[in-house]
């Protein structure tokens, strides 16, 4: 339900911003890249600006350093009409960086500068509990799961959250330099996989996770669990498929020219979330979830069409006139 004044309900975004230094030119390696254009990002705050974007009510909860990079990007919240009230600023630590180098096929290749940097060192006691009381959808990835003491102020925030009735929503996001090896990182990932009511993974986290070499329904069906609402897998330039307790399916894709996929799984998340904070009821009702699921399509696919995942999340009336389109 909406609030009594009528304004939109709360999605808190949780984990980190940072900011990626993208080559000038495309299907150069990093040494060979000429130049680097600064672009801010970080797949939570990729999803709070898509949902405030779209038209939603979003806030971002997180450390940055207090730093040119970390006010830069607190300002780039904020120009975007997501909340700051959860940001927390770190004196002794930078704000992340991560060095992208993006394939001629619009694929991605990082090297990340954390050793360690401000998002990883937010604390359980930091945390803006009556933010995350507030919130309606709370959403967060597996990154902030890696190290102390963020890991324990994932957990804390993901656990008052449901206390206060939150939808749980799961992108793992997986980032394997990140890790200090591929076991770690499946398990920390499937650590709090039974909590989260709707989790996100693509086609490469799924075969990842089950150890499969196939994407097909009986994989993704082996990471279902009973709390869980809705599964959904991203394809690509393929669409995505989506599993519920009742039902099953598959939604086609837009086809359009790509130029850089980064945040194009954000805004994914970001329309889907915004399309189900005030109405969970569309989970149940495979009609009306395909459209959601037709329109998170439409938000991803426009987003792969512009560098950058920032400026390339669309406003509805962009994802409007791609669907009247097609």
């Amino acid at each position: 339900m909406a609030t009594s004044n009528g304004e939109k309900s709360l999605i808190v975004s949780f984990g980190e911003m940072l900011i990626d230094f993208v080559p000038t030119v495309s299907g150069v390696s990093l040494a060979e890249a000429p130049g680097f254009i600064k672009a801010p990002g970080g797949a939570p705050a990729n999803v709070a600006i898509a949902v405030s974007r779209l038209g939603g009510r979003s806030a971002f909860v997180g450390k940055l350093g207090d730093d040119e990079f970390g006010h830069m990007l607190a300002g780039i919240l904020k120009e975007n009409g997501v909340s700051g009230e959860g940001i927390n600023f770190d004196t002794g630590a930078r704000t992340a960086l991560a060095f992208v180098t993006l394939r001629s096929d619009g694929e991605r290749e990082f090297m990340f500068y954390r050793n360690p940097s401000a998002d990883m060192l937010l604390r359980p006691d930091e945390l803006n509990l009556d933010l995350i009381r507030s919130a309606k959808v709370f959403h967060y990835g597996s990154i902030s799961l890696i190290v102390e003491p963020c890991r324990s102020a994932h957990l804390k925030a993901m656990e008052v959250a449901k206390e206060a009735g939150a939808l749980l929503s799961y992108d793992p996001n997986l980032r394997l330099p990140l890790w200090p090896s591929k076991e770690e990182a499946k398990k920390q990932i499937l650590s709090i996989w039974d909590k989260a009511e709707v989790i996100k993974v693509s086609d490469e986290e799924l075969l990842f996770l089950t150890g499969s070499d196939k994407v097909d329904d009986e994989t993704a069906l082996s990471l279902w669990h009973s709390n869980l609402k809705l599964l959904l897998v991203t394809l690509g330039e393929k669409g995505c498929r989506y599993y519920t307790k009742s039902f099953r399916g598959s939604v086609d894709p837009f086809h359009v020219d790509t130029v850089d996929t980064t945040g194009a799984g954000d805004s994914y998340v970001g329309a889907l979330l915004c399309n189900v904070v005030d109405d969970r009821a569309v989970l149940e009702d495979e009609a009306r979830l395909r459209e959601v699921l037709r329109f998170a399509n439409a938000c991803g696919a426009i987003t792969t069409t512009k560098k950058g995942a920032i400026p390339a999340l669309p406003t509805e009336s962009e994802v409007q006139s791609l669907l009247n389109a097609n």
